[in-house]
């Protein structure tokens, strides 16, 4: 059973055409990237899989949601069972760490303070960041803000995590350690998909890989060790 189905996706930026003919299917639990040039499309991809961007044409499912005909009523209940991890971090500046998080978990419904502050340690502690709760943003380093967005993105538990170039604004070895924290979590259950410019790390941390070329998508090669088994 497929989290994510695309078949002949159309999508379009005004009336241009980001991407044509797109074919997909992801089930649970798989580690995918998307590769491909800055301006190929990647990121307005994954832009129409929580529902920021609206498809022109085709079929596409998103968690048993018809993205076609998807409500904008609906779309909260969508994103709550997706994580997002922007490569820009998007923290808010004027709060700590963990009344970022908390500022989440209220905005998702979650009414009970001690149940939020009891999620709040258990995503940060995932993450290696159990002791930054009470740091301002602008005190963290590059690769620690992006360990809280992922802590931020893991609140709900969610299906799907979207990662768009996670690792793009830290050294190597950070961007090493961030793609291995979004394999552990791949292998407790989510699905992760992750655009990336580093061919580096589709070796260090093999996955399915699809590249949007000249407005296509094409699975290049897929060597997750879940299908060498």
């Amino acid at each position: 059973m497929s989290q994510i189905s695309y078949h002949n996706v159309e999508i379009r930026q005004q009336e241009t055409i980001v991407l044509e003919e797109v074919d997909l299917k992801i089930k649970q639990g798989e580690f995918v990237y998307l590769i491909g040039k800055v301006g190929s499309g990647k990121s307005s991809l994954l832009k129409t899989m929580y529902g920021e961007l609206d498809i022109h044409s085709g079929s596409a499912e998103i968690l048993g949601y018809d993205m076609m005909h998807i409500r904008r009523k609906q779309i909260p209940a969508l994103r709550k069972r997706i994580g997002i991890v922007f490569q820009d971090f998007q923290l808010l500046i004027d709060r700590n760490v963990k009344e970022n998080l908390d500022f989440v978990l209220k905005a998702t419904g979650w009414k009970d303070k001690g149940k939020r502050q009891m999620r709040i340690e258990q995503v940060l502690e995932q993450v290696g960041m159990e002791t930054k709760g009470y740091k301002m943003p602008h005190e963290l380093s590059g690769g620690e803000q992006q360990r809280i967005v992922i802590a931020r993105a893991i609140l709900n538990t969610p299906e799907i995590i979207l990662a768009d170039e996670p690792t793009g604004n830290l050294d190597p070895e950070t961007g090493r350690q961030i793609v291995q924290l979004l394999r552990d979590i791949c292998d407790s259950g989510s699905t992760i998909i992750m655009t990336t410019h580093n061919m580096q790390l589709l070796e260090e941390f093999p996955g399915k890989v699809y590249c949007c070329d000249n407005h296509k998508i094409v699975v290049r090669h897929t060597n997750d060790r879940d299908n060498q088994e």
